[in-house]
């Protein structure tokens, strides 16, 4: 099996050139990086603050494992008394992850984590927007090899989108389905 990095120059570019008729293979459209994402949320919501700590700490451990790079708290920007949130509370994470991370990461999904995924039947195109960007929810973190379910305080869910340099909607969902993501028509 292919990297996905080499996939991309070998397979992916030559097919879209052939497809869209491209100039030379740097007009070709690429990944440029992929957003990890979570909201706390309901997990910490009522809880004292070391609670809620613990349970952020775990989140962060988790995700720090899968994107394998660390994440960046996200503080909320006014307080919501009906959430119970204050101005400058953590209320999630989220990593930007680029260059050879990115490919790692996303041959995990692509080829491990999507197809263990509980009733998991394919990607939707409607998830694929005209900015070129694909974005996905997980729905259990402990799909991912790195990730052991035995030791798994917690399940949660996480968002991930990944953003390419596409300018049109069908190139970037042929590019997708060249890499080997699942999609379905």
């Amino acid at each position: 099996m292919l990297k996905l990095k080499e996939k991309y120059k070998t397979e992916v570019v030559p097919k879209m050139i052939e497809k869209f008729g491209y100039k030379n293979a740097l007009a070709v459209p690429r990944v440029e990086k992929a957003v990890l994402n979570i909201g706390f949320g309901r997990q910490v919501s009522g809880k004292g603050s070391q609670e809620r700590e613990k349970i952020q700490e775990a989140f962060l451990n988790d995700l720090t494992l899968i994107a394998g790079q660390r994440l960046v708290l996200t503080k909320a920007k006014r307080s919501i008394s009906a959430f119970k949130i204050r101005r400058g509370l953590p209320i999630g994470a989220k990593a930007v992850i680029r260059g050879h991370r990115m490919y790692d990461f996303l041959e995990r999904l692509i080829y491990i984590a999507l197809p263990r995924s509980r009733d998991f039947r394919g990607i939707q195109e409607s998830s694929i927007d005209r900015q070129g960007q694909m974005t996905i929810g997980i729905k259990e973190h402990i799909c991912f090899p790195e990730i052991l379910p035995e030791r798994a305080k917690e399940i949660f869910g996480f968002e991930v989108t990944v953003v390419t340099n596409a300018k049109k909607r069908q190139e970037n969902i042929e590019l997708f389905k060249l890499l080997g993501f699942p999609i379905k028509s």
